[in-house]
């Protein structure tokens, strides 16, 4: 799943903000300068002096930020001390007369910086310059050389240190002259904020956790929910089927086209329209009642409880069909309601038929005839055939 900006991503993003910008959360910045080198030599084969300049120290952790300049000294080639360690280290220094300002360059490693610095320092040099290993290439690094007073201490890379060598080996008096460079501020963040990033971290997973397992249990049990109301609905579907349903016809008597409307759209019955007349004897458009049934179960007027009227109980999945009880006093069943008889369809001979019903009313009903007098004037056919048909009370 592609990932997304939801709210839990963006409060783990928050967290981490306020990790690194609270208060405390930096640990302590640590400056450094780098120095400016600049070399000066006399090439003994031209007779020209040749100068570079380059931005390519780093000034040590401990040393005065500021310049220096002299002839530059390395350790004699028959101590074979190259670093610089030994106490006693006797230095090269090509042009070197008396008690001239001189530059100690040796190599890293073998010791500690501050033993390198203070056995230059002992040859009374005014600056130490060491140069990398071959192995970090034109890379410097940070230098800690704590008790060495104000001797000025830089570092270089080792491709510049090894020329600067070569060229004093040859015995070819070479200048250097350190300045200083530009100022770094290197930031570090705490370990207590580290700990706390961790641990909002950590907690946001567990939260986005939890919120993806609630929503598929979530998911899954709708998908049940839709799986068992689609069943739910073609049951219901199969029951509101077996309402009675009559075609609408001009000149019908117990309709009044211009009168007579359905309770859901609100539109006049006219001719050739199909409707559905419930239990309860309330009729509507059969394309209106059925999708209201199959959400609601119960009459749009009078609120009664189709499905139940019908004769089912419970659940639909599990159809239990219950003998539908008698009517009471005043109450006529849907399949008592006669709506399509005429003037026409009448005869002398007293017989009568529904197209909608299918068992005779039964003498004497009295209270089907106050009934239908009384609710729905759709009843008052079936009401004179049975006092025309029907003996005498």
């Amino acid at each position: 799943m592609a990932w997304r900006r939801r709210p839990e991503a963006r409060g783990a993003l928050a967290l981490l903000a306020l990790a690194l910008c609270a208060p405390g959360a930096r640990g302590r910045a640590h400056e450094w300068f780098s120095a400016v080198v600049s070399t000066e030599y006399v090439d003994p084969q031209t007779n020209r002096s040749v100068r570079s300049v380059s931005e390519s120290g780093r000034f040590g952790d401990s040393s005065p930020k500021e310049g220096a300049r002299g002839l530059v000294g390395v350790p004699r080639a028959e101590d074979r001390d190259p670093e610089g360690c030994e106490a006693g280290t006797r230095f090269l220094v090509p042009g070197g007369r008396g008690a001239a300002p001189w530059v100690a360059l040796v190599a890293r490693g073998g010791c500690t910086f501050k033993e390198k610095v203070l056995a230059a320092a002992r040859r009374n040099a005014s600056a130490v310059v060491l140069y990398n290993e071959e192995r970090h290439g034109n890379l410097t690094a940070p230098m800690s050389h704590a008790g060495t007073g104000n001797i000025v201490v830089i570092m270089v890379s080792y491709p510049k240190g090894r020329e600067i060598v070569e060229l004093v080996q040859k015995d070819i008096p070479v200048t250097v002259t350190i300045g200083v460079g530009t100022r770094h501020v290197q930031e570090f963040i705490s370990a207590q904020s580290v700990v706390f990033v961790a641990i909002a971290f950590i907690t946001m997973m567990i939260i986005s956790l939890a919120w993806l397992i609630f929503y598929y249990i979530q998911r899954f049990l709708y998908t049940g929910s839709q799986f068992g109301s689609q069943s739910h609905r073609k049951e219901t579907k199969k029951v509101i089927g077996q309402l009675p349903v009559h075609t609408v016809k001009h000149g019908e008597k117990g309709i009044d086209v211009d009168a007579e409307s359905c309770a859901v759209c609100i539109e006049n019955f006219k001719g050739r329209d199909i409707i559905r007349i419930l239990p309860c004897k309330h009729i509507f458009h059969r394309i209106c009642i059925d999708p209201w049934l199959l959400d609601h179960r119960t009459c749009p007027m009078c609120k009664l409880d189709v499905i139940k009227a019908l004769g089912y109980w419970g659940e639909l999945e599990d159809v239990q069909e219950v003998t539908a009880p008698e009517s009471p006093p005043g109450g006529v069943s849907a399949a008592e309601l006669s709506l399509t008889v005429s003037d026409g369809e009448r005869s002398d001979t007293g017989s009568s038929e529904s197209p909608s019903t299918s068992d005779p009313v039964p003498p004497c009903d009295a209270s089907f005839k106050e009934d239908a007098g009384e609710n729905t004037a759709l009843l008052e056919t079936g009401r004179s055939d049975a006092q025309r048909d029907g003996p005498a009370c």
